[in-house]
């Protein structure tokens, strides 16, 4: 699979929950990118802006979407890596945030 493809899968499946990807392709063919090459490496698409432990167990909650992106769209927008959006911060022209790692300390 392609960045590009899974991009339009990722896409149908944000609308599909009332969120969407990003208006900035560059940003989302970065991050689709990571997320196939991390699922070349550890087996499963984890963030690609977090570090996996390469434990599917440890990380179920880092795997895209992780458990993070809906309080993180609920309060800034966007998710932690910026991939998913609020329609609203799409439509407004909103710039990327540095959201606050939710992730707990024993996790990272």
């Amino acid at each position: 699979m392609t960045p590009e493809e899974l991009a339009d899968k990722l896409d149908k499946f944000a609308r599909s929950q009332g969120f969407q990807l990003n208006r900035d392709k560059e940003t989302v063919l970065d991050l689709t990118h990571g997320l196939l090459t991390n699922e070349e490496r550890y087996g499963y698409r984890s963030c690609p802006c977090r570090l996996a432990k390469n434990d599917k167990e440890v990380d179920k909650d880092i795997i895209c979407p992780c458990d993070y992106r809906e309080p993180d769209i609920k309060e800034f927008g966007q998710c932690y890596c910026g991939l998913y959006v609020s329609p609203e911060w799409n439509a407004e022209g909103e710039t990327f945030t540095r959201i606050p790692e939710r992730r707990p300390q024993e996790k990272r």
